[in-house]
């Protein structure tokens, strides 16, 4: 017997994407003006449409975002949660280096796992989820989204930790936990008056020892 879908209410389904960088020392949400105020970028799905091409439909049309490679993070499924009615919206995450985004992009700082100003609808949950999503990552390997450049000292790598776990990080200890995932290159960097320091990459698919977490989380 087939089952008649028409007989059940459909909610209406959104995305929306909550896109990390870092700037001013501190974890930061890029956002878009909505009637609700600063509120993720996000669009409702449009019928034959999959969830990832409407986020990159929203990323597009209202951040001027493209290119850039995200990941679901969960379904945010409160039938009160949007005003206008029975709303379904599947968060979507990812991180970006503040000079890969426009330069007009419009950014609310994070502090303490949650942005700083209010935000529309419950997307100040969804950036709390999404960066414990990035904090899940960043402690399994070295910059994964490359926030740093290629290139970095371990001063870099270790200030980024400072900022996405939101605590300090001794040095001796961090390097301690880190250095087996890096690749020395032979080069220093050049500042003027400065000790030069060694520049390192990430090695492909290295991972960091399971006792990070006690220093990181």
């Amino acid at each position: 017997m087939t089952t008649d879908l028409t007989s059940y209410p459909r909610p209406s389904v959104a995305v929306d994407v909550a896109v990390l960088t870092v700037h001013g020392g501190a974890v930061n949400v890029v956002v878009v003006e909505s009637a609700w105020g600063a509120a993720l970028p996000g669009t409702f799905l449009h019928s034959g449409e999959t969830l990832a091409d409407a986020a990159r439909r929203a990323l597009a049309t209202k951040a001027h975002i493209e290119g850039l490679h995200f990941h679901q993070l969960r379904m945010f499924d409160d039938p009160a949660r949007d005003d206008r009615g029975w709303v379904l919206s599947m968060a979507h995450c990812a991180e970006a280096s503040l000079d890969s985004l426009p330069a007009d992009t419009e950014l609310v700082a994070v502090h303490s796992g949650a942005p700083v100003e209010p935000m529309a609808f419950d997307h100040a949950d969804m950036v709390s989820a999404a960066v414990s999503d990035m904090r899940a990552r960043y402690a399994v390997r070295p910059d994964p989204s490359h926030l740093l450049p290629d290139r970095f000292t371990l001063l870099q790598l270790r200030t980024l930790y400072e900022v996405v776990f939101d605590r300090p990080l001794r040095k001796d200890t961090f390097r301690r936990h880190v250095i087996d995932s890096l690749t020395g290159t032979g080069d220093t960097t050049s500042a003027a008056g400065g000790r030069p320091a060694e520049l390192y990459e990430r090695r492909p698919d290295a991972t960091f020892p399971s006792s990070i977490a006690a220093l990181l989380l």
